[in-house]
């Protein structure tokens, strides 16, 4: 049973959500602020698999909390909000979420997207790569430690972002379909992810400073075009 932290201010939502988890086969601790939230994981997590985040919370702005849980533990994080906007989507993922739901959400969706970043976070913990780093151009990625650098400075990524760059990395020149990265990065075959692929694709280009290294390729997926220097 995986322990999920709900963080929400509204108790009807909360419980209506609370029971729907419960059904799925989630173990949830409700914190109704910030603050409570961030108590609940202190000192490291206390086991939690998944906290889902509204940002609409009375006492501290939902980004600032994303941003403090990152420091505190690397669980999983997947933000509720009613901004739709890209950039909105991006500072979020920028503070290192995982994922995000706009709402009004579909049940359906919003459990999709739990089940995916627990898979991968399950898959992370029960495997290990051979390779430890690669190297395109400026650009290094140290696989067991999941650290990119840009010519000595270090870019810090979150969980999903790292995971998208290293698959892209593997293979540069390679075009990786849609369909394939989302299966391999977010353990999903779900269709409703497409959208997170490409605010999680404009995050990383704006990160890493370099706009042309991952290239579009239209109407098929992406592939990532190796810097020279």
């Amino acid at each position: 049973m995986v322990r999920l932290l709900l963080v929400e201010d509204d108790n009807h939502v909360a419980a209506a959500l609370s029971a729907v988890l419960a059904r799925h086969g989630f173990d949830v601790t409700h914190a109704r602020s910030g603050e409570e939230a961030l108590q609940a994981l202190v000192p490291e997590g206390d086991g939690f698999g998944v906290v889902l985040l509204d940002l609409g919370l009375p006492d501290q702005d939902g980004y600032e909390v994303c941003g403090k849980i990152r420091k505190r533990t690397g669980t999983p994080v997947i933000m509720v909000t009613a901004r739709s906007d890209v950039r909105s989507r991006i500072h979020g993922l920028n503070l290192g979420a995982d994922d995000y739901v706009v709402k009004p959400y579909d049940t359906g969706e919003l459990l999709a997207r739990i089940h995916a970043v627990s898979r991968r976070t399950v898959h992370e913990e029960a495997t290990g790569g051979t390779e430890t780093e690669l190297r395109l151009g400026p650009v290094r990625i140290e696989l067991p430690t999941r650290q990119v650098s840009v010519n000595g400075s270090a870019v810090p990524l979150t969980r999903k972002e790292f995971d998208l760059l290293a698959l892209l990395a593997q293979r540069p020149g390679v075009v990786f379909r849609r369909e394939q990265i989302i299966s391999e990065v977010w353990r999903t075959s779900w269709e409703g992810t497409g959208r997170t692929l490409e605010v999680h694709v404009a995050s990383l280009r704006a990160k890493l400073r370099m706009p042309a290294l991952i290239e579009t390729v239209r109407g098929v997926g992406y592939r990532l075009v190796a810097p020279t220097a």
